[in-house]
């Protein structure tokens, strides 16, 4: 009998993962990557996971991130349409998955070397099954530059925001700045509390890119249509003046359920989205 029952639950645990499996494969099959020219040599890939920005000319091809692993083959025939150059460099803007998932693919099958922060290799690293072809080989602690394509490509560091390995890059010729995950377009933001995140430095590191852009300064951002130094403006006071509310609430003794129960104000209830609602985000600036 006892045998039957464990027969019984392996079929059952293997029905589970073959269903589990065939649905992880089958989640990016309607997934289309669409390349938009910004300006001058960069472009802007938009799929699944976080934007791209693309540097093309005739000195090869520059990316920033590069959403998921099961996305790589569309990316490189999105890459494919703007330029027939090689992806000669890829620059992480922090580690999570839907960012840095395509790193093996272009480090192994491009030939492409993989810059980021050094706290971005240290999390990378950390993964039990992580491919060694997916870690970063150049890494920085404060910034570094690219001269490449007519453009001077700078890339520097914004601690302890997002991530503890936060990056921005900014594309000097054209004037246009990707955040990273430093700003998520009309959505509240996710601030990665257990990776080296938080909610005062999210709040100075967007006040420090704000500080180098221009009202014509085009903005791409982690996630989101490509937007304007005014939306990143309204970004930073919907942020602002909801962790003011938050910490006044707090502060008078309101608990953090209560508070939740609650809610924000009215004008806030449009950036919720599926991944940070309305209640993630008022338990993270809670904390």
């Amino acid at each position: 009998m006892k045998k039957i029952i464990w027969k019984s639950l392996l079929a059952l645990s293997l029905v589970g993962f073959v269903a589990s499996t065939a649905l992880s494969q089958g989640r990016f099959d309607d997934v289309e990557v669409k390349a938009q020219a910004v300006g001058g040599s960069v472009y802007m890939l938009v799929g699944a996971g976080g934007n791209i920005a693309v540097s093309a000319g005739p000195d090869g091809l520059l990316i920033v991130d590069n959403q998921y692993a099961d996305l790589a083959d569309k990316i490189a025939a999105s890459l494919a349409d703007i330029s027939k150059e090689q992806t000669r460099y890829v620059i992480n803007t922090h580690f999570h998955g839907d960012h840095t998932g395509s790193n093996a693919f272009f480090s192994k099958h491009k030939n492409a070397t993989i810059f980021a922060h050094e706290n971005v290799r240290v999390r990378l690293s950390s993964g039990e099954e992580t491919d060694p072809a997916m870690l970063p080989v150049v890494t920085y602690e404060k910034g570094v530059k690219f001269h490449m394509n007519g453009d001077t490509v700078h890339v520097f560091h914004l601690a302890n925001a997002h991530t503890d390995g936060d990056s921005a890059v900014w594309f000097e010729q054209p004037d246009v700045m990707h955040t990273g995950d430093l700003f998520f377009k009309d959505w509240f933001p996710f601030i990665d509390l257990d990776s080296g995140g938080s909610v005062a430095g999210y709040i100075a590191a967007v006040e420090t890119l704000l500080g180098m852009i221009s009202d014509d300064t085009k903005v791409i951002p982690g996630h989101g249509a490509l937007a304007n130094k005014a939306d990143y403006v309204r970004f930073l006071d919907m942020i602002k003046q909801t962790y003011a509310y938050v910490q006044a609430k707090k502060a008078a003794g309101i608990s953090e359920d209560d508070l939740v129960e609650a809610g924000l104000e009215e004008k806030w209830k449009n950036w919720s989205w599926n991944f940070i609602t309305e209640e993630r985000w008022i338990r993270t600036i809670y904390k």
